[in-house]
């Protein structure tokens, strides 16, 4: 089981790291929100402190994390105590599910997408946002996650292997963006958002659910 103590122990500290590296964020937050849906029926699994969710007008998060749940509900969010591989939902409730640099946290990355499907409606989407392994910023993460407070029990994905795992839950009609096309994490300014993939190291990847 991955370990949620850090997020639970330096809550305060991973909140922070966004206002510390806003170019990076802002670059993250602008790719996600390319691709993500008009529709408000959407929820952002691993909600975190709430970054992503509130400017993207989810109100509804789930995360295992208490004290991050906490502070995301100061930013309006409804949080919800859980885990991806196990959603307290019934099926084909939403129109979107996010999910934002958590798959390398995920203990079951194929049964936290297959339960991203049942609770999506027919025609709903699952978005990806994640550091690409094969990126110059993810064999830098990969290097030095030792050292992290957050990275350590983290497994990163390639691409391929995030789009892979999406197939194999169904999803189909595959959409790229990536942004962050420098290699270390100190940006002077917001990057650009590009389609595709293979040049910039935070990937969003959109699948459609058909039924």
């Amino acid at each position: 089981m991955v370990n949620y103590d850090p997020f639970e122990n330096y809550s305060q500290k991973y909140d922070e790291w966004f206002d510390k590296n806003r170019f990076i964020y802002e670059s993250e937050l602008q790719a996600v929100k390319d691709v993500l849906p008009k529709s408000k029926n959407g929820i952002e699994v691993g909600v975190g402190s709430g970054r992503f969710a509130a400017p993207l007008g989810i109100k509804l998060g789930i995360d295992p994390s208490k004290k991050m749940g906490k502070i995301s509900e100061k930013r309006g969010i409804k949080f919800i105590e859980g885990v991806a591989e196990s959603l307290p939902f019934e099926d084909s409730q939403f129109d979107f599910v996010l999910m934002v640099t958590t798959i390398c946290f995920l203990d079951d990355v194929e049964k936290a997408f297959k339960e991203a499907y049942r609770v999506l409606k027919p025609k709903g989407c699952l978005i990806i946002g994640f550091i690409d392994a094969e990126s110059p910023l993810g064999k830098l993460y990969e290097k030095h996650k030792d050292e992290s407070t957050f990275y350590k029990d983290a497994t990163f994905y390639s691409v391929k292997e995030v789009a892979s795992y999406m197939k194999k839950a169904h999803f189909r009609d595959f959409s790229f963006r990536q942004t962050i096309f420098q290699a270390g994490e100190r940006l002077n300014d917001i990057e650009p958002v590009k389609k595709g993939y293979g040049e910039g190291s935070f990937i969003v990847i959109k699948g459609n659910k058909f039924i």
